[in-house]
Order: structure tokens, then sequence, then C-alpha cells
């Protein structure tokens, strides 16, 4: 894939799988000037919060460079929390040149004293970024952070173990986790655990589970796929609560569809590989969203070509055709009735998405993810999305579909030229369906 995919790719994968600084350590409350004259004094705490206080733009003005140059201080007499601080920008490459192998270095140092640190080790070993892929040190890693007390590792460690995504599935172990991450008030855990139960038949524990979820931050009528991780939680437990009764009814062609689809929770920026695998394991594969990146040629934790996911499908037997639409209003409409044909139909559809803003790197990034059914009444359309929690369902807009639902650097033989594309089964017989 041509280096431009993969730089808006990488972008929104690691905003959309990587947290930074853990919400345990905020800015001290300690007066601006106090805390100044300790940073300069050497003190290192003081450093970690004015650091802080700088990226979050809490009582000075915001400043990137000035956050990391404190937080390098502090970073190099020792402090753990500063390293992962450093290594996140290193990892996020926008304040410095983004160098994984110098992210995966610092996380690595800082991981038995930083339970954050310990979650981006984890994210580094799972998603290949500065070292080799190695699932179950990622486990480790994750199920380290949680026991001391970071929910957000606990949810991602039971995602994997749910789907078997390069680890073994443990049904049982990942039940301990999402429990322990909703203990630990993780909007992302009270998700997994709610579905879980849903799943199990406990209806009313997982509508209270994801109440909680949805009242940890503040929610719309919907959200939108480029939302952060908590905040795209506590949407999806308002979603989850609205598409309840959906989920429990036959669908009916022209009023609504919703098409069950299996979630994989992506590694990073492993968005094409891992909407695609659900893609196949809908029509009845087995494969993870790794396995189907390695039948691709660009290396493990890079953007994927979308001419490549289409070979890989044909590698596995589950032949698709790439179909695009033209990105004006027309081209909407036409695509959005082919949706329905397909949802009616009971068959999901592979999109990518473009998302364009200063917070993403080069100003543009993309994702691609599954829309799985829709609610003719109030013009909304459901989505699977790998990058949030399982089971990965959101709520958008016709008219927030119309605006992500674009790419111009979905696979170099696009040549830059904007349109709607879509995966679609080829063959409808062979959905593997039961």
């Amino acid at each position: 894939m041509r280096d431009m995919k993969i730089k808006r790719s990488h972008s929104l994968m690691k905003t959309a799988t990587l947290v930074t600084l853990s919400t345990a350590l905020v800015a001290a409350e300690s007066p601006l000037e106090q805390l100044q004259k300790n940073a300069r004094q050497g003190d290192a705490s003081a450093q970690v919060s004015l650091a802080i206080r700088y990226r979050d733009g809490k009582g000075v003005a915001k400043d990137d460079v000035e956050a990391l140059r404190w937080a390098h201080r502090a970073a190099d007499a020792g402090n753990a929390d500063a390293m992962d601080f450093v290594g996140f920008a290193y990892l996020r490459g926008a304040v410095v040149k983004g160098n994984p192998a110098i992210a995966f270095g610092y996380f690595k140092t800082a991981a038995e004293k930083s339970a954050q640190a310990a979650f981006n080790l984890g994210q580094c070993y799972f998603g290949a970024q500065g070292t080799e892929q190695d699932c179950a040190k990622a486990l480790d890693w994750w199920t380290k952070a949680a026991a001391r007390g970071h929910g957000r590792a606990a949810s991602t460690a039971a995602m994997a173990l749910l789907s078997g995504e390069g680890v073994a599935p443990d049904a049982k172990e990942a039940r301990r986790l999402a429990e322990r991450a909703a203990e630990l008030n993780d909007p992302s855990g009270l998700i997994v655990l709610g579905e879980m139960q849903f799943q199990a038949g406990e209806l009313d524990a997982a509508k209270a589970n994801w109440t909680k979820a949805s009242k940890l931050h503040p929610t719309t009528v919907t959200g939108h796929p480029a939302q952060p991780s908590g905040n795209a939680s506590a949407q999806q437990g308002a979603d989850l609560l609205k598409l309840v009764e959906y989920r429990q009814r036959k669908s009916e062609p022209g009023k609504f569809a919703f098409v069950q689809m299996p979630h994989i929770h992506q590694g990073y920026n492993n968005c094409g590989s891992t909407a695609c695998a659900t893609f196949a394991r809908f029509q009845g594969g087995k494969i993870g969203g790794w396995d189907f990146k390695k039948l691709c040629p660009s290396p493990l934790g890079t953007g994927t070509d979308w001419w490549h996911l289409l070979d890989a499908s044909a590698k596995i037997g589950q032949r698709w055709k790439l179909v695009t639409y033209t990105p004006d209003d027309d081209g909407f409409a036409k695509a959005t009735a082919m949706l329905k044909v397909e949802l009616d139909s009971g068959r999901p559809v592979v999109v990518d998405f473009k998302y364009i803003g200063p917070q993403y790197a080069g100003g543009f990034a993309g994702h691609t993810l599954s829309v799985c059914g829709y609610i003719a009444a109030e013009n909304l359309y459901i989505l699977c999305n790998p990058a949030v929690a399982t089971p990965g369902l959101q709520l958008i807009t016709a008219a927030d579909l119309k605006d992500f639902w674009r790419s111009d650097y979905y696979g170099a033989k696009a040549k830059a030229v904007l349109s709607r594309p879509a995966f679609v089964i080829e063959n409808p017989s062979t959905t593997g369906k039961k």
C-alpha cells in the first residue's frame, strides 16, 4: 500500500486503540506557580503534572511541545509515568517523528511500575509496534495491568479471549476480566460484560451495565465512529439499549434489518483485515484478523490495500467484489439502496470511511468497518466496528454515513479518486449463513 494509505490508517488506529496517560494522573491541585517552581527544581512528579497541564491546556495554554519537554525531563530522571507519556508521543508521532521502536522501549522500561505503560506495552506486542508480534505477551501485560487497576487493559484482554484473536479463546477468563473491567468502571468493560450477559439471556443485567456506561460520558441521539474510545463506549451503551428490541425481532424488509455479525476487536492499525475477518466469519469461516492480514503483502502493524484484501478473500475461498459509488448525492442514494438490498437479504457490507480534522496526522485518517443494519423510520444505520468494544455495534445517522463513507486512499488502484467503496458478497449462495 502507498505511504499515504498507511499514514491515514495509522493515525486513526492509534487514536482508536490506544489511550494516553492514565486518568489517575490528573494535573496537581497545587497552584501553577508552585508547580512550575517544583518542576524547575527537579521534582519529577511536578514535571509530569506540568506536562499533563500543557497537554490538556488546563490552567495554561495548550502546548504539546512544552508538555513533551517536561515529560522528557521526568522520564530522564526515571519517572515511569513520564516514560509512558514520552513513549506515547513517539507512538503517536504528532509532536515528534513517530518511532514505534523508541515507544516500545519506553513502555517496556516503565511497565513494571506504570499500569498505563503495561497496557501500552501490551498494545505494542499485540499490534507489532516496535517489536515482533507476540499476542501471548500482550495478554500477559494486559492481565498484569488489569490486576493493578487498569480497566481498559482488562476489557481489551477480555475481548481478545472472547474472539480468540491471537490467543486461545477462553470464555471463562474473558468473563472474569470483563467483570474486573466493569468493577473498575471502565466504559468498554461495561459494554463487553453487558454483551456477554445479553448473549447469556441475562437481559436486566446487560441493560444495567449499558445504562451505567451511557452515563460515564455525554451522549447524543447517535455518535460517530471518530469519537474517542471513552465517549464511543458511552454512546455504545445508549445505542445498545435502543437496539435491544431490534436484536430480538425478525427483520422487516424496507422497515428495518439487523444482521448479527461476529466481532473481533482489532489490533493496532488492523481495521481492514479485522473487518474482513468478521465478514469471512459471517460466511462460515474461522479466520482471525491477524491471519487475514498475513495473507496480504504489507507487514503487520501497517495499513492494508483494499485490492490486497480482495485477493486475500479469494485465497480462503470466499470471493467478494468491490463496488464503488460516486461521492455526490446521487452516488449516496444508489449506495444506500444497495445497502438495503443486501441487508434485507441478510448480508452485511464492508465499507471504508475517511475522517478529516486537525487531530489526525496529515489532516485525515481512514477506517474500515461494516454496515449490518438499518432503521428506516429514523433514518439510522447500524455499524459493526472493529475499533470499539464488543459487540462493536454503533448507530449512525444517514447524514453522518453520507459524510464518512468516502475514501480516496482505500487502495493504490483507486488513484486518489474519491468514491464510496464497499465489499459485497459476489455469490450470495456462498454466504455460509446458518
